[in-house]
């Protein structure tokens, strides 16, 4: 029984060496992304020891000494410990809840137009804000929401109300964050979930049709169950990167007015690495940060395959 075992094992074997002498070619695109991830990816966690270490530039990472646990226990025993995770989660499952299902409702929608040319057009509205950049897109925000002269508040005001200073207030940061996030997002995010519909056969909807079923009932039973492993996926990188606010967006629309909601790890992270130059704490928060990250990603992978037998792996 062993030896047939064995012999099964080294006929797959020689089954995958033939198969990839075959197709050697297609194989040698996979190099430049071996390359990029090896370089950009894999190269840079050599760093990661500064973490443990009073790195000091001039003595370098070896020469530095070894501080063990140091600069970890000073993160969490700092007095905003609490308050720059609560910020960072909060964004994050903010972002999920409200971002994670427009994409599937925009895919839906265009996926029901008939008409080719409106079809086309609507894809190009919605795809548009994607292509804008951070910095562009927190302009146009301080400009339509200024107090002064942004066409929000002149609306507010002719309607009897009161000028509200939108980028500086604490209680409006988080929603013009994320829905702002949304409004860019929604369209290019919707992009993988036509793909998935695409493959939905037609004589499926005709099917449904003929047995009497409306819209939203073929929607339910036929669309969503084919996209569902691809939402699962979704969600679970989105999980993933619960820790990881996008650094660039909240720090430009940062300012000490909103400062006690929108200071998230990353931008405190810039702030003592970068402005401080204590490189060292700042390893040691980012490494804490991708740890929590790759805990919630096997986490819900897990959870995601019992539900639906859909994962990363």
């Amino acid at each position: 029984m062993r030896k047939q075992q064995c012999a099964a094992e080294y006929t797959a074997r020689q089954k995958k060496r033939k198969l990839i002498k075959a197709n050697w070619v297609l194989y040698l695109f996979l190099v430049p992304a071996f390359v990029y991830f090896g370089i950009f990816a894999y190269a840079p966690m050599y760093g990661v020891q500064i973490a443990f270490k009073n790195f000091i530039p001039s003595k370098g990472i070896w020469g530095s000494e070894w501080e063990g646990l140091t600069y970890f226990t000073m993160f969490f025993r700092s007095p905003k410990f609490w308050d720059y995770v609560r910020n960072t989660v909060y964004l994050s499952l903010y972002s999920l809840i409200a971002g994670f299902p427009v994409p599937i409702i925009l895919a839906l929608i265009l996926n029901d137009i008939r008409n080719s040319k409106l079809k086309r057009i609507s894809q190009t509205l919605t795809y548009m804000p994607h292509f804008i950049s951070i910095v562009v897109l927190v302009g146009m925000m301080s400009s339509f929401f200024s107090p002064q002269s942004g066409f929000i508040n002149t609306a507010v005001k002719a309607l009897g109300g009161q000028p509200v200073y939108f980028m500086g207030s604490g209680d409006w940061f988080r929603h013009m964050y994320v829905w702002s996030g949304v409004w860019q997002g929604a369209g290019w995010g919707s992009i993988i979930y036509l793909a998935a519909l695409t493959g939905v056969s037609p004589e499926l909807h005709e099917s449904a049709m003929i047995d009497g079923a409306n819209k939203l009932q073929r929607i339910w039973h036929i669309d969503l169950p084919a996209i569902m492993p691809t939402m699962a996926i979704l969600l679970i990188l989105n999980c993933g990167s619960i820790m990881s606010i996008g650094f660039d967006k909240v720090y430009l629309m940062q300012n000490d007015l909103n400062l006690g909601v929108s200071e998230v790890i990353s931008t405190y992270t810039y702030k003592v690495g970068l402005i401080q130059q204590n490189y060292s704490y700042s390893a040691a928060i980012g490494l804490f940060n991708n740890i929590i990250n790759f805990i919630t990603l096997v986490t819900v992978n897990r959870i995601t395959r019992r539900l639906s037998g859909s994962s990363l792996w």
